[in-house]
């Protein structure tokens, strides 16, 4: 692969948060978990936990914020897959306001969550990508029509 590309994500089954009915559950995120490394975070970045809000009912993930020197900072946990995602402030969607991680936020893939780049979340979403989906989530991106990865990621699809 030459330097210039960049391997497609691919989205693992559950991604979108969408099963059918007749599919197995969708596995789930230990909520204790992303509320430890999110503390260890703020403990990293020598700030302070401003809040962590479990997802509400149409949303696929999870909501924290914290505050050092630098500012505010908002992290997406995805609800289904160890998957952290930054945003500049917390909102019921989003399409294109992703973020590259600061820096600490390498303790949270110590903790065993995925960090993920603002390219990743801003690339299209392509057939590639959505190889892996089941076929009610593929309904759902029919419908919805997301046009990123973290638009597809981090929904409150209903």
């Amino acid at each position: 692969m030459n330097s210039g590309a960049q391997a497609t994500f691919r989205l693992e089954r559950g991604a979108t948060g969408f099963r059918h009915q007749n599919d197995p559950p969708l596995p789930s995120t230990d909520l204790r978990a992303c509320r430890a490394a999110w503390y260890d975070a703020a403990r990293t970045a020598d700030g302070d936990v401003d809040g962590f809000a479990e997802r509400e009912c149409s949303r696929n993930f999870h909501t924290a914020t914290l505050t050092n020197r630098h500012g505010p900072h908002t992290a997406l946990f995805h609800a289904h897959h160890p998957l952290v995602a930054f945003v500049a402030t917390t909102a019921h969607e989003y399409t294109d306001e992703f973020q590259e991680p600061p820096a600490w936020s390498a303790v949270l893939s110590a903790s065993g969550f995925a960090v993920l780049s603002a390219a990743q979340l801003l690339s299209p979403l392509t057939p590639a990508a959505t190889s892996a989906l089941s076929p009610a989530e593929l309904h759902e991106i029919t419908y919805w029509q997301p046009p990123t990865v973290g638009a597809t990621l981090f929904n409150s699809w209903d």
